[in-house]
């Protein structure tokens, strides 16, 4: 049996990334957060320009791609400019 056909209970949970890593949440539309911990089975993710953290299942959650990181970071930077995080 290879892994895509493994169920998920067998497979390896994902490795947690560092604080401030960037992840997709594909559960809530490929919503970009940064990695903030560990909440039980959840990663707690916020939003890149600040907000409301929100808990996402790590199987839910991938790494951005090229474009998702320069959307995300031209966001944070045009809020910081606009006074709107610090």
């Amino acid at each position: 049996m290879s892994a895509q056909d493994s169920p998920l209970s067998e497979q390896k949970p994902p490795q947690v990334p560092a604080p401030g890593t960037m992840l997709v949440d594909t559960s809530r539309r490929d919503r970009v957060g940064e990695f903030r911990g560990v909440a039980g089975p959840y990663w707690s993710l916020r939003p890149v320009c600040g907000g409301t953290e929100w808990e996402a299942e790590p199987v839910y959650v991938r790494e951005p791609s090229p474009i998702e990181r320069l959307r995300a970071e031209i966001s944070r930077r045009n809020a910081r400019s606009e006074g709107r995080i610090l």
